[in-house]
């Protein structure tokens, strides 16, 4: 490391920052040595996580799901030139139907479930300022039309808090993935919404074990909310 770069990191350093690889690096590598082709991306929003997979190196299939009209609007245009990632405008949940989701005034709060007062308490800023009535399907009744049996997939869950309902609709989705990724709320956020040690469990108990966790939602008081824990078959 040079003296100049030293310097940079003390500076950033003092002032409460900290430089590191961005676990998406660690993340590609895991895909490429599962040998991961399809990621089904669940509850895309805006096409982020899709953008950041393509950005450290991913170049297979991905499927995102966005049920928000204006979240899909703008994933439209995330994937627009991408022949490889595809998008549907529906929920996933443990039964097909039609559900009312909250709309949250920063659009990635946004949830089927009512929101919990540790979240409006951590961001006063944020709440739900509208409503949407959208489609729901089970991701078991679609894995069919996404995947091919030889497919090494890995599923990517962020539902704001209905990520057991997600789960309970894509139990022999699980059994076809190499890899998932879920939402671990320390507190809980939207209710009914698995806290981690529910997650946790249900990842291990379908064959899972977790090789990292990544930074999450901190509060302005430093409690740390919610991480991403990532989770492979070993």
């Amino acid at each position: 490391m040079s003296s100049l770069t030293h310097k940079a990191l003390m500076f950033l350093y003092g002032r409460g920052y900290e430089v590191r690889r961005h676990p998406a690096v660690r993340r590609a590598a895991m895909f490429a040595q599962h040998g991961i082709d399809l990621v089904i991306d669940v509850g895309a929003a805006h096409g982020g996580y899709g953008e950041q997979v393509r950005k450290f190196g991913y170049a297979g299939k991905i499927v995102s799901f966005e049920p928000l009209d204006s979240a899909y609007a703008e994933l439209s245009k995330a994937i627009a030139g991408d022949a490889a990632w595809s998008a549907r405008q529906v929920a996933l949940g443990s039964e097909p139907g039609e559900a009312v989701i909250n709309i949250a005034s920063n659009s990635d709060s946004s949830s089927l479930l009512p929101m919990e007062s540790a979240h409006t308490e951590a961001e006063p800023s944020v709440g739900y300022v509208g409503q949407q009535t959208v489609t729901v399907a089970r991701l078991d009744d679609l894995i069919d039309e996404i995947a091919t049996p030889d497919s090494k997939i890995f599923l990517k869950i962020d539902a704001q808090g209905f990520e057991k309902e997600v789960l309970a609709g894509a139990q022999e989705t699980l059994k076809r993935c190499q890899g998932i990724q879920l939402e671990l709320s320390f507190v809980p956020l939207y209710s009914g919404g698995m806290l981690i040690d529910e997650a946790v469990s249900t990842a291990y108990a379908a064959g899972f074990q977790m090789v990292s966790v990544e930074q999450g939602w901190a509060a302005a008081s430093g409690q740390m909310l919610q991480a991403d824990g990532v989770f492979f078959r070993l």
